[in-house]
């Protein structure tokens, strides 16, 4: 046996540990409102923070413990203060927008809590449905409303040739696994003269897509409650987008082939998935696969499954993507990223006229 190997590897093993448990706790500060509260304020007691916060002392007195021995936050021992350094601002405050990572720290728990049901997955060989995943409609409106707002007019919409000038002129789109509708929203808001419809089959995201769009006097969106892959619509829209919805489809080759035949000839669809390639080898030295691969079978490949599906997983990848698009019929155009989405590819297809 290699000692120095074993040795190492025991550093491999507390740091995980180490980093997993302040992943709960960037969490906490996340949906509690202590790092924004930091943000600026220079150096801070506890008891000022708790104050500026209108939250416990004590709670957070342990929580900047872990912030301060897990390097998140900076320590004076002499003064009793904490500072969260500018440096670390953007990375995990709601100012950051699409580089706030102290969001995606909130899976760890949401994971964490079907564990049980994936552990005997492995031993069933079946799924765990999207049920069992209460809070993570919640969890990825919050997730893409960040990248949304930052980049959908200005960075994504544009990567579809003459999508702005049809939109402001007048025109259809259709978001397939729309959620809680954020991005049509947006588009409905800023392209009065077209119409947009959001497609899903989640009855609680478009319960708030619709109480949302009607707040805000949309009459140029709507919602349909429909599984993609049961989706029967000819030549209906101009544009279709979706976002981070095909690799978790139980029949993702049906879906692609229904948003296919929804789009007019000649129509555009602009499609984002996971960034990865298809291949483990070719993933080994991405910073995010770790995380991506523990995503994929504690969720995206695991509720395919669920629904007799064929597991695909978050990283099936860009070549099997592209494959994908080409045998439901579209002319795959290009893959594109965008600087405020990193975890995207966009692949931007076109059906023959």
């Amino acid at each position: 046996m290699d000692k120095e190997r074993a040795k190492a590897f025991m550093s491999t093993m507390v740091d995980t540990i180490n980093a997993g448990s302040i992943a709960l706790m960037i969490s906490i500060g996340h949906r509690t409102g202590l790092f924004d509260a930091m943000a600026g304020s220079g150096p801070v007691t506890s008891v000022e923070l708790a104050a500026a916060a209108d939250l416990d002392e004590r709670y957070v007195r342990e929580w900047l413990a872990a912030m301060a021995t897990g390097g998140i936050v900076d320590y004076v021992p002499d003064a009793g203060t904490f500072e969260l350094p500018v440096e670390h601002q953007m990375l995990v405050t709601r100012a950051g927008g699409p580089l706030n990572l102290a969001t995606t720290t909130q899976t760890i728990a949401l994971l964490g809590s079907v564990e049980d049901d994936i552990v005997d997955a492995f031993k069933t060989g079946a799924g765990v449905p999207y049920s069992r995943y209460p809070k993570f409609q919640g969890w990825m409106a919050e997730e893409s409303a960040k990248r949304f707002d930052a980049a959908l007019i200005d960075e994504m919409i544009p990567l579809i040739p003459g999508a702005v000038d049809a939109l402001t002129s007048g025109a259809t789109l259709a978001d397939v696994g729309c959620g809680s509708g954020h991005a049509i929203m947006l588009l409905a808001t800023r392209f009065p003269n077209s119409t947009f419809v959001g497609i899903d089959f989640s009855d609680d995201g478009l319960e708030a897509a619709r109480i949302n769009a009607d707040a805000a006097g949309l009459r140029n969106a709507s919602f349909i409650g429909i599984d993609a892959a049961s989706m029967d619509m000819v030549d209906a829209y101009d544009f279709v987008t979706t976002f981070d919805a095909i690799h978790d489809q139980a029949q993702p080759a049906a879906v692609l082939a229904n948003i296919y035949k929804a789009l007019v000839p000649g129509g555009y669809y602009l499609c984002a998935e996971p960034r990865a390639h298809s291949l483990l080898r070719d993933n080994m030295a991405e910073p995010m696969s770790p995380y991506q691969y523990t995503m994929s079978t504690m969720h995206c490949m695991s509720v395919s499954i669920a629904h007799g599906g064929e597991g695909l997983g978050t990283c099936w990848g860009a070549t099997m993507t592209e494959e994908y698009l080409a045998a439901a019929g579209f002319n795959h155009l290009s893959t594109s990223t965008i600087k405020a989405d990193r975890a995207n590819s966009y692949f931007l297809s076109q059906k023959g006229a």
